[in-house]
């Protein structure tokens, strides 16, 4: 069968999703999920839930990873290139733009006004995706107390993939001596890949590949990591002010799409078209090289007694901490009123009309937002 002839249904979906997947890796695992297996039935609920597990133990922009999964699933090899590349262009292009101005103006352009909406509307959006996929996650009274217990944990401050991994090695020792079966459990090996950047006495392009190769590999966890690897790598290296990283870090909050586009942002500040070019390489390539491995091997993980066990607390784990950011998102936005109308209104949409699409949410929640934020 060829797969290539989806191709083209692929690029428009991720494209999509690239143009309107505000509010960080939940929020953008919810659209997908929404989009590519309620709406689409690309694949089932389980296996996006196999995918988003295995995913968030490896490093990169987990999210943006997830896309180059469904590509693959979908399209085949050239569908994960075409998906992950669909999915960062909007972000991509959107941050290259505003480096611009911010190079000629000095200053970022103010947008709050036209955002104040969409954060509660993000927050109904990832209410929808937990209730969806909390069914399929816990599938018994053990799941749910691992996955209460890693919620507790990340909002407590531990780290994301320290959770990951606890929960799913406890979750397959624990199944494993439940269910009476006397064999060794796998190891499973670490992925230890770190490429060195060579510090120059001045940035050469390569220097901003090689750095931005080097951060992307060692970037577990949330996106939002990157930040401070970037305040070590450049801000405390004298290649930019701690204003300049501030101003870098608001544009990946308030762009659609991943918030590691924030490296384009920079590379664009150190080097300017071209520096962008490579610190964008830099950031998204290795996730490309990775998902290409990663992928035939996961039904072979979920075939596998010990790994399956392991699957099965990985990803209650993951919906759990999608949980957790749902609460942290929702602590910090629903601070009135009118943060909590929207976002009331965006969960009453999602659950009444079941197949709403995720891009209506948004511009409702920000239609809505904007004309309440004049009250």
């Amino acid at each position: 069968m060829n797969r290539h002839k989806n191709l083209p249904e692929l690029a428009k979906v991720m494209f999509k999703l690239g143009c309107i997947a505000f509010g960080g890796p939940a929020a953008h695992l919810a659209m997908m999920e929404k989009e590519v297996v309620e709406k689409r039935k690309w694949m089932t609920r389980e296996h996006f839930l196999d995918l988003m597990g295995a995913t968030n133990l490896i490093p990169g922009p987990n999210s943006t990873q997830m896309t180059m999964h469904c590509g693959m699933e979908r399209a085949g090899i050239l569908g994960l290139f075409i998906g992950g590349l669909a999915f960062i262009l909007p972000a991509v292009i959107i941050t290259g733009i505003f480096a611009y101005l911010y190079v000629k103006f000095s200053q970022v352009p103010q947008v709050e006004p036209f955002i104040y909406g969409i954060q509660p509307a993000v927050i109904a959006i990832i209410f929808s995706a937990v209730m969806k996929l909390a069914p399929k996650a816990f599938k018994n009274r053990e799941l749910w107390i691992l996955g209460a217990a890693a919620m507790t944990a990340s909002l407590l401050g531990v780290n994301e993939i320290v959770c990951l991994l606890s929960s799913g090695i406890i979750g397959a020792i624990y199944f494993w001596i439940k269910e009476n079966k006397i064999t060794a459990l796998n190891s499973i090996a670490p992925l230890v890949l770190m490429p060195l950047a060579s510090e120059e006495n001045r940035l050469s392009m390569m220097s901003i590949f090689g750095m931005f190769i080097k951060i992307a590999m060692v970037l577990y966890g949330s996106g939002y990591l990157l930040f401070a690897y970037l305040d070590a790598e450049f801000v405390a290296s004298g290649w930019m002010t701690k204003q300049e990283l501030m101003d870098a870090i608001a544009v990946g909050q308030f762009t659609p799409g991943p918030v590691l586009s924030s490296a384009t942002f920079v590379g664009y500040q150190l080097g300017s078209v071209q520096g962008a070019i490579f610190a964008t390489l830099g950031m998204f390539l290795p996730s490309f090289l990775l998902i290409l491995v990663l992928n035939p091997i996961i039904p072979k993980m979920r075939k596998s007694k010990p790994f399956a066990l392991f699957l099965n607390s990985v990803n209650a784990a993951a919906v759990a901490l999608i949980a957790a950011v749902l609460i942290d998102m929702g602590l910090e936005t629903l601070t009135d009123w009118k943060t909590i109308a929207l976002a009331a209104m965006g969960i009453g949409l999602s659950l009444t009309l079941k197949n709403i699409n995720s891009m209506w949410l948004v511009l409702a929640g920000s239609l809505g937002g904007y004309v309440l934020s004049f009250l």
